[in-house]
């Protein structure tokens, strides 16, 4: 794939494979960016497709792996992929993307974190550690949302950005302590990766806020 960096009608790229556990919020998740694109000047395309991947298919200035799960990829696949990030491509993982690829190394390192367990869908407080990038600048300090709180197998603090953490004493069933972060990013190679936990339910994506949030994850990836 080729990366594109024109601001001129760029292309954005989400990716829905599911091999395990499939969410109930990937027609919705796609939706909103499909309706984030036509606010906001960039195309969207779509696919479950693996083979999608055996080709460079580009040019997109980002690939979002929105809730994807297992092994979505074919080996070729993982080639291409990482060679269009190190190349200058930006990749935004959704929600389940942590649950994705697990025996991929580079992916671990794309992504940041794994995936280890989460509590009930439930209420809970959202920290923005850093109000300087476009996904969360329009966050309130402390944001009230409801979703399923992500622990992951390792902090990735001191390997990324940390945007956003969890605030474990505001919902049950938190398992990382002080330290658990949500949502952060990174440059890799020539490109950069953005993460985000958040996203478990539909009503997710019909939520101002995280839509910006999400918004801003993908135009930073994108540099458009």
């Amino acid at each position: 794939m080729a990366a594109q960096r024109t601001t001129s009608h760029p292309r954005v790229l989400v990716y829905t494979r599911t091999a395990d556990y499939r969410h109930d919020s990937i027609p919705d998740g796609t939706a909103a960016v499909r309706s984030l694109g036509a606010e906001h000047g960039f195309t969207v395309h779509a696919t479950e497709d693996p083979g999608f991947f055996d080709v460079p298919v580009g040019p997109y200035a980002a690939v979002v792996f929105l809730s994807t799960s297992g092994d979505v990829l074919t080996s070729a696949g993982r080639e291409y992929l990482a060679a269009y990030v190190e190349a200058g491509g930006g990749f935004v993982g959704v929600h389940a993307a942590a649950c994705t690829e697990y025996d991929w190394p580079y992916y671990g390192e794309l992504l940041g974190a794994r995936f280890a367990r989460h509590p009930d869908h439930q209420p809970g407080r959202a920290v923005v550690e850093d109000h300087d990038h476009p996904a969360t600048r329009h966050l309130p300090a402390v944001w009230e949302f409801t979703d399923e709180w992500y622990d992951f197998r390792t902090s990735p603090r001191g390997s990324v950005r940390v945007l956003l953490s969890a605030d474990e004493t505001s919902y049950d069933g938190g398992g990382m302590g002080s330290d658990h972060p949500l949502a952060w990013c990174h440059p890799q190679g020539v490109g950069r990766a953005f993460y985000t936990a958040l996203g478990h339910a539909p009503e997710a994506y019909k939520d101002p806020n995280f839509r910006t949030h999400l918004l801003g994850a993908i135009t930073w990836a994108a540099a458009f």
